[in-house]
């Protein structure tokens, strides 16, 4: 059986595609609030490990929906020296994410700027992007940590790997209480043809932008933030996709991953005479299987 977890509110969280009017750059910008602080509730997560874990969620979730099917699966993974060690965020095409955290109670004292110090967190490391598109083989793009920080690290990953020019933004800040007050971010990509001119703008525009969580913090939505981002430009908003925090986790699912691991394994549990529990990293759903469980995996297995 799967443990109690608190509620998602639904419906909140969403987000936003659009582009301008030449279709010269397309723009994705989200809230994430209520994905972020629901992580934070199942995973027991510090500060830190909220901000790193929060910023990768709303990533995760605003490059969902740019796959084209609603199967097709992207994972973002990062590995790195730093004491959060790594983070896994998982996401559909329909924009439903989870992840986790490998720390998730690290705890470091704030950055120079004050803020939650997501770059020291993390330090070096490697970052992987894999698309599961259905086909043989997923597909792999890999690049170095530059910042940590964990947006100028995915602008680099655009950059490099799907030789995209972006600009990404993601914030994530925690209210007194150490609950999540406001989340969200952007991403910006230009087409090959954007032209000079507008690339002038938007690089105007984007310098003279406040941090994310400022711009939720004054009540803009993820639709003003794209028209403070956009500004000197036509907006045409393309399509508002509601996104949160969604494992898929079951216990037959569990089940089929036990019958996996073969019969003389499953055996010696058996022997052992003890029920066995297994967690879900994701979600940190547990399920617990009595021996009587395992002896009829056992028998299904034949």
């Amino acid at each position: 059986m799967s443990c109690s977890k608190p509620e998602q509110k639904q419906g909140v969280d969403y987000i936003i595609r659009a582009t301008d009017g030449k279709h010269q750059v397309r723009i994705f910008a989200a809230t994430t609030r209520e994905t972020v602080e629901y992580a934070r509730q199942i995973h027991q997560t510090s500060p830190v490990a909220t901000a790193a874990l929060g910023r990768l969620l709303t990533a995760g979730a605003m490059m969902g929906c740019m796959q084209k099917g609603e199967d097709d699966v992207l994972t973002l993974q990062i590995k790195c020296s730093g004491p959060i060690k790594g983070l896994t965020v998982t996401a559909d095409g329909r924009s439903k994410v989870k992840g986790y955290v490998d720390n998730p109670v690290v705890m470091l004292p704030p950055n120079a700027q004050g803020k939650l110090d997501v770059g020291g967190a993390l330090d070096m490391g490697v970052m992987s992007v894999i698309k599961d598109m259905g086909l043989k083989e997923p597909y792999v793009g890999q690049t170095h940590l530059v910042s940590g920080e964990i947006a100028e690290d995915l602008a680099y990953y655009f950059a490099t790997s799907e030789q995209v020019n972006s600009s990404v933004a993601l914030g994530v800040l925690m209210d007194k209480d150490n609950t999540v007050k406001r989340a969200g971010g952007f991403i910006l990509q230009l087409m090959p043809f954007a032209e000079d001119e507008v690339i002038d703008q938007l690089e105007k525009n984007i310098g003279n932008l406040p941090p994310v969580t400022t711009m939720l913090e004054e009540g803009n939505t993820p639709e003003d933030m794209i028209r403070r981002v956009l500004e000197g430009l036509d907006v045409e908003i393309m399509e508002k996709i509601p996104t949160g925090f969604e494992c898929n986790c079951s216990k037959e699912r569990v089940e089929r991953a036990i019958v996996s691991i073969g019969r003389d394994e499953i055996q010696s549990m058996i022997d052992d005479g003890e029920p066995i529990e297994v967690n879900c990293h994701f979600c940190n759903s547990h399920y617990i299987f009595s021996v009587d469980d395992l002896k009829t995996i056992i028998e299904r297995s034949r």
